[in-house]
């Protein structure tokens, strides 16, 4: 099993001085040297998100993982997630294949749907069509990646006659591709179809909830004809690692809950969207894990019994967790849980 750091770039104060650690530059240079500590302790990849108009302030993942790729050598560089139904395929396959030339082939992406109306108000979209738009994006995606001289008629942007995006990703056929999906059937058999990676979001629902849909996406996949490399499956789990497990909870509980408390907010003022766990007693003795290297190991291991992934998102940054803390969870990670899985 492979690992990956993950954060949504959340940008809250801390709950117990109400204050802010970092203002928002430094926030973003926290990312950077986040996956800086990641790679030295031997994380697979990194991801980040990308949200638009809210406090979640990391919104344009591509340019924080070209500053990263500056500063690492070997840590795959990826997103949790691309919001492919609010930026122009085209666009969006230019910008990630200047970075997986810029990077030196180290480029993977993660497509999702989003859910957030705002950004769907802001950029004049409608939220019934968000299916119909990503379905339509992720297909464009991967094919203006792959070849060249493209012609097609898509529905939901102008024409295209002999088009050849410019740069060429140095990795072919095209970076690899992942599906961030949840509660939709949708989105597991797009991933199976294409014959693309798939993400699921075990921050929010134990892996049962999960189960079935990734076996469907298996045998889906399978009996697509593609190749077996193809059915990778990925997690993603809010974390935090102490070395006291009494400690855990107690110190990590106002921070989860900040966030979470902040996130439910967000998600009140929706007139429509994905129904999400957000109560922090179901969620801190429950998908997330909380608690010393060796309560993390079991849980992790729990986890992978259940879905048999290929690779785990560990997502530690949130809530205005205090950067001392947070380099310490990520650092335990490294070196007392990850080695017992092989990372």
């Amino acid at each position: 099993m492979d690992f990956g750091l993950m954060s949504l770039g959340d940008h809250l104060p801390d709950p117990h001085s109400g204050g802010f650690e970092l203002d928002q530059a430094g926030r973003h240079r926290s990312f950077v040297e986040q996956a800086v500590l990641a790679e030295a302790l031997g994380f697979y990849s990194v991801h980040l998100g990308e949200h638009h108009f809210s406090d979640y302030i990391l919104a344009s993942p591509p340019v924080v993982l070209a500053a990263i790729a500056e500063r690492t050598r070997s840590l795959r560089l990826s997103t949790a997630v691309t919001l492919a139904t609010h930026l122009d395929p085209l666009r969006l396959a230019e910008d990630y294949a200047t970075l997986d030339l810029l990077s030196g082939g180290r480029l993977e992406i993660v497509m999702g749907r989003g859910g957030f109306t705002r950004a769907y108000e802001v950029f004049g979209q409608s939220l019934a069509d968000s299916r119909a738009i990503y379905d339509e994006s992720v297909a464009l995606v991967k094919r203006v990646l792959e070849e060249e001289a493209v012609t097609c008629t898509p529905r939901f942007r102008p024409p295209l006659r002999e088009v050849t995006v410019q740069p060429r990703p140095l990795q072919r056929p095209h970076p690899p591709i992942w599906i961030a999906a949840g509660s939709s059937d949708a989105s597991f058999d797009l991933a199976a179809d294409l014959g693309l990676h798939l993400m699921v979001p075990t921050i929010f629902g134990p892996a049962a909830h999960f189960s079935a849909r990734v076996s469907r996406y298996r045998q889906r996949i399978a009996a697509a004809g593609h190749a077996p490399e193809r059915a990778r499956v990925a997690t993603s789990v809010h974390t935090y690692v102490c070395r006291d497990s009494q400690d855990a909870k107690t110190f990590w509980r106002p921070y989860y809950a900040n966030y979470l408390d902040w996130l439910a907010g967000v998600l009140r003022d929706q007139k429509e969207g994905p129904e999400v766990e957000t109560d922090v007693e179901s969620l801190i003795d429950g998908p997330a894990m909380c608690g010393s290297p060796a309560q993390v190991v079991d849980q992790l291991g729990a986890l992978a019994d259940e879905l048999q992934m290929d690779l785990h998102l560990a997502m530690f940054d949130l809530g205005g967790l205090p950067e001392a803390e947070l380099r310490r969870s990520i650092e335990l990670f490294g070196t007392r849980v990850m080695p017992e899985f092989g990372a």
